[in-house]
């Protein structure tokens, strides 16, 4: 134990207190540590390890965990396995909160507390087995949706291949490479339920430890024998006599090449094809202009005259990389983000953290599951629209303006000694309208730096050397940098998709994509989309959850078709349309749907077709199998031959 004295010390100092207190019940059978009248207080923007206990009971707690740990250490065995009750007691325990009951089978899932991945596909019986060869599946992209399907059609013994148009795994991951690159949801909750990593080097990963992640998974489940690499889809046509899909591809060389598959699962996501604005001059620019998802490395800022349009996700992170070597940086803003307060967003963890999750049975579980129960709903009720409110645009209810008034204070702090700059730093549209970024300070930070200006006057045009703006003035620069997002309504737009009768899926949606729950549309019959229409998050869960529980159910319906010897399965339009109304009629109470606001949400229609407006719960559900009288199931085609 003198060994592990030092590390434990610092473990139990850096501890979640709520999930120690949890995991010590598995340790020494004692419930009572749960118990009512020992629930956490939690700040949602705050520091939650302590969950608001006094400093003595954060030293009892430490100590009992102690005297536990040391005690599994030396060999003593866990407690009896809680009943269903006492974990349900412990839940309530971490959320701080008592978890409505529909809520319970959905968590109790994510606990995963047998230790077996629930979400597995089961194909052991004799007649999927003799069924998976004939359900060969193309899966285009390689990304962290690609993967995840790899993994489970590998699991269920369905032939599969994997297009990826560039030269290694990882999608967003792989292509984003610019200054800061990281993820917005904690480092322990963006990666795999059945892959956890215990060894994370900081609270949220930046881009390259990502990469590696997905990388590294990708080999241990053996999935790069399966891809294509640097080969682009052209186009994907359903063939009606022999009810497949027929995939034309070409390689890096030029050759193209057309594949069979009874299924195609598209996973190219939404946020990869940049978009860059539309102002007049864009091309006359003579010195490198590049758009942050196609970062050029070749540059150097030192010394330049740099010019950052558009404020949102990417800029906020590589903007405080520029300023320093920038001699002067402009940042170009049409509209300010909302800022979250998260002061460990650059934080490393620490060694003791990993040394806990990996050496106290049950800690890592706990943890992960206060993590996620967090973001589960998050501010969900917070962004909901009241009818009745009547407060102005700047809310869209009372719990939404009081959430205004804290993180407006928040801004406020770090800018109270810029007045000039601050009325630029706080977004007239509601909390939720748009995508809200953590924020430990740095952006504003940058902004304040004597060679960076804040400019809000919109750009006219673009020429040869600068930009000019709408007050007239004319600025010279070296670099152009856009940071102007991607072009996420426009779904599934770098290749085509042709259905029954020949209709292209883009003709069909006229630029307002819909699917049933995100994956499938009525006349394309085995065409599954993972991050397809209205299954983005704004400001719940993880965006990793929603692929898990939509892969889940792309593999529930190929089973459907296994087991009922179809060779085609697609949406009824009647299901597909009564699901759109519902989402429709839900995104129109949220922030992001109010008239007041537009954003890359919102289609050029103005409908909103990205997001999800209910909570993660009832899209767990709807995911969990698919319901065969939801779609028309074809059995009478001629199989060709193999």
């Amino acid at each position: 134990m003198t060994d592990h004295k030092a590390e434990l010390d610092q473990a139990l100092a850096d501890a979640h207190l709520p999930a120690l207190a949890a995991a010590l019940v598995h340790l020494t059978g004692d419930a009572s540590l749960v118990g009512r009248d020992r629930w956490p207080m939690y700040d949602f923007f705050g520091d939650s390890k302590i969950g608001g206990y006094s400093p003595g009971r954060q030293a009892e707690l430490r100590e009992a965990a102690r005297a536990a740990i040391e005690a599994h250490l030396a060999g003593a065995p866990l407690a009896p396995q809680p009943s269903f009750e006492t974990v349900r007691q412990m839940m309530d325990f971490v959320a701080g909160a008592e978890i409505p009951e529909h809520y319970a089978p959905f968590l109790m899932e994510e606990l995963q507390m047998s230790g077996v991945d629930p979400k597995r596909p089961d194909w052991s019986s004799a007649k999927l087995k003799a069924a998976a060869p004939k359900l060969p599946v193309l899966v285009i992209g390689a990304g962290m949706s690609g993967i995840l399907s790899g993994i489970r059609l590998k699991e269920a013994g369905i032939p599969f291949t994997i297009v990826e148009k560039n030269a290694e795994v990882g999608g967003t991951w792989f292509e984003n490479q610019y200054p800061d690159c990281r993820v917005d949801n904690p480092s322990h909750l963006y990666s795999y339920s059945f892959e956890p990593n215990h060894e994370w080097p900081n609270h949220f990963s930046p881009q390259p430890v990502l990469l590696a992640y997905f990388q590294g998974v990708a080999r241990k489940h053996g999935l790069r024998e399966h891809v294509r690499f640097e080969t682009t889809v052209e186009e994907a046509a359903f063939d009606e006599g022999s009810a497949t899909w027929k995939v034309r591809v070409r390689d890096k060389a030029g050759k193209v090449e057309t594949l069979s598959a009874r299924a195609v699962i598209s996973a190219v996501g939404q946020l990869n094809q940049p978009r860059l604005p539309d102002i007049p001059g864009r091309d006359d620019f003579k010195g490198p202009a590049f758009h942050s998802a196609r970062w050029r490395k070749d540059v150097d800022f030192k010394g330049k005259r740099v010019a950052v349009i558009g404020t949102g996700a990417s800029a906020f992170q590589f903007v405080p990389e520029v300023a320093k070597d920038a001699a002067q940086l402009t940042v170009f803003q049409r509209t300010p983000p909302w800022l979250a307060p998260t002061p460990d967003y650059h934080e490393p963890t620490s060694a003791a953290e990993g040394w806990l999750i990996e050496h106290m049975p049950f800690y890592g579980k706990w943890y992960r599951f206060w993590l996620f129960w967090m973001l589960t709903d998050g501010i969900y009720e917070a962004v909901k629209a009241d009818p009745e409110w009547n407060g102005g645009p700047g809310a869209v209810s009372a719990a939404n303006a009081m959430m205004r008034e804290m993180l407006t204070a928040a801004i406020g702090v770090q800018a109270q000694d810029r007045p000039e700059l601050l009325k630029h730093l706080i977004p007239e549209y509601p909390l939720g309208g748009k995508r809200m970024l953590r924020d430990d300070g740095l952006w504003i930070a940058a902004l304040k730096r004597p060679n960076v200006e804040l400019v809000t006057s919109p750009i006219t045009k673009i020429t040869e050397t600068g930009v000019v703006t709408g007050d007239g003035t004319s600025r010279d620069f070296d670099v152009i940098i856009y940071g102007t997002g991607f072009t996420a309504s426009q779904f599934l737009r770098t290749y085509q998709i042709k259905g029954r009768g020949g209709r292209e899926l883009h003709e069909v949606w006229a630029g307002d994509a819909r699917a049933y729950l995100g994956m499938t549309t009525p006349g394309f019959p085995n065409f599954f989309i993972i991050y397809g229409p209205n299954t983005n998050i704004v400001v719940n869960g993880s965006i990793i959850f929603f692929s898990e529980c939509s892969v889940r159910y792309i593999l529930g319906c190929l089973k459907l078709m296994a087991e009922t010897d179809a060779q085609t399965l697609e949406v009824r339009q009647d299901v597909h349309d009564a699901f759109n109304a519902k989402v429709d009629a839900a995104n129109a109470t949220m922030a992001w749907g109010s008239p007041h606001v537009t954003s890359w949400y919102k289609n050029d229609t103005g409908r909103v077709s990205q997001n999800w407006p209910f909570p993660l719960v009832d899209y767990w559900s709807a995911t969990l199998t698919p319901n065969p009288a939801d779609f028309l199931i074809g059995t009478k085609v001629t199989v060709p031959a193999e």
